[in-house]
């Protein structure tokens, strides 16, 4: 009779439970180096049991996560607690420099749909590649692996995408043929299926961008001061002329923040504040401004070089913190791979 195979402890002297609570306490940046240590401990930092125990023990992390022009297709994460960057895996599309899709972070996986190329025939100035898709690519932290989901129903570039109750929503932005569409869809992540919901009431020839505050959805067009929301999927949009300001945005504990004419605002529906200066980003362009935990950031871009003024791609993450009482900008660690104007930036939960 052959003998019963006994796996190992993961911990010497404790109960399997007991040790994953315990390596549910690592950082995430540690990961790939720890599940060498055996077959075990591999097995362990790939199961969903560990995540579920993070959360359980409080470890859960905050981290963001940026793709930029240079080189193609490359996401970093930042871990603000060991100022450090993470590089996943290259994405496996076949569209050269994509751009212009939409990403966000949602049931533990980081999505990037649909979007073009912003590669350039160097000979003529011409794109190359498809101006819209409908691709849908996902990145499960937990396999670590990239992975086609079912295409968007329209393929769609440069469109608002935004999660509403862990349901992805694109709304806008512009087909194949570069024209600008009034289409919105919601996306169920744990069936991986899309359905149409109810149009945009207009459209409009620019870029469409969105954000989440009290619960609704947002879709903004560069330009135009009308704001559309999305109060229920059901009852579909509605149309407010808020008369918000006009530049990037971002959200910091469900407060909405915008950059413009070189100042930080604080932006509620009928008012804004100056939270302060940022004059430093004026001479920069394709930047991204982003919120994580308390603080706002702004990555990367394109701008002069400091000692001879060439214009040179960035890797620069400046942060502030605006809830504080003297909110001041301070450095952090750089972008180690990525550079340039900033495609993708969205924050996720480890």
């Amino acid at each position: 009779m052959p003998a019963l195979t006994v796996m190992p402890e993961l911990i010497e002297g404790l109960p399997d439970a007991v040790s994953i609570r315990c390596l549910a306490r690592v950082p995430f940046q540690l990961y790939p180096k720890l599940e060498l240590v055996c077959h075990s401990w591999r097995d362990a930092f790939h199961s969903a049991e560990l995540y579920t125990a993070r959360e359980e023990v409080n470890a859960v992390e905050e981290l963001l996560c940026v793709c930029a022009f240079e080189p193609d297709n490359l996401w970093q994460l930042y871990d603000p607690r060991q100022d450090l960057w993470i590089t996943l895996p290259v994405l496996p599309s076949i569209i050269r420099q994509l751009a212009h899709f939409g990403v966000v972070y949602t049931a533990g996986k980081l999505f990037v749909l649909g979007g073009g190329s912003a590669a350039v025939d160097p000979s003529t100035g011409d794109p190359n590649g498809n101006f819209a898709t409908d691709e849908v690519w996902s990145y499960d932290l937990i396999s670590r692996q990239w992975s086609l989901r079912a295409p968007m129903i329209v393929p769609r570039s440069m469109f608002a995408c935004c999660i509403l109750d862990g349901k992805v929503i694109v709304a806008g932005g512009f087909t194949n043929c570069r024209k600008s569409i009034s289409q919105a869809e919601v996306y169920d992540p744990e069936k991986d299926t899309w359905v149409s919901i109810s149009d945009l009431h207009y459209t409009h020839n620019s870029a469409s961008s969105g954000v989440v505050i009290e619960g609704k959805v947002h879709v903004l067009h560069k330009g135009l001061s009308s704001v559309q929301v999305l109060d229920d999927i059901k009852q579909g949009w509605s149309v407010h002329d808020y008369g918000w300001l006009q530049g990037p945005m971002a959200v910091v504990r469900g407060e909405l923040y915008v950059m413009t004419h070189g100042l930080i605002y604080k932006q509620k529906i009928n008012s804004s504040k100056e939270v302060v200066p940022a004059p430093d980003f004026g001479k920069i362009i394709g930047c991204a401004i982003t919120g994580l935990g308390d603080d706002i950031y702004v990555i990367g871009g394109v701008g002069p070089e400091i000692l001879n003024w060439d214009i040179k791609a960035l890797s620069d993450v400046d942060v502030l913190t605006p809830g504080s009482e003297r909110p001041v900008w301070r450095k952090v660690s750089p972008m180690t791979k990525c550079r340039g104007s900033i495609l993708g930036c969205t924050q996720l939960r480890i």
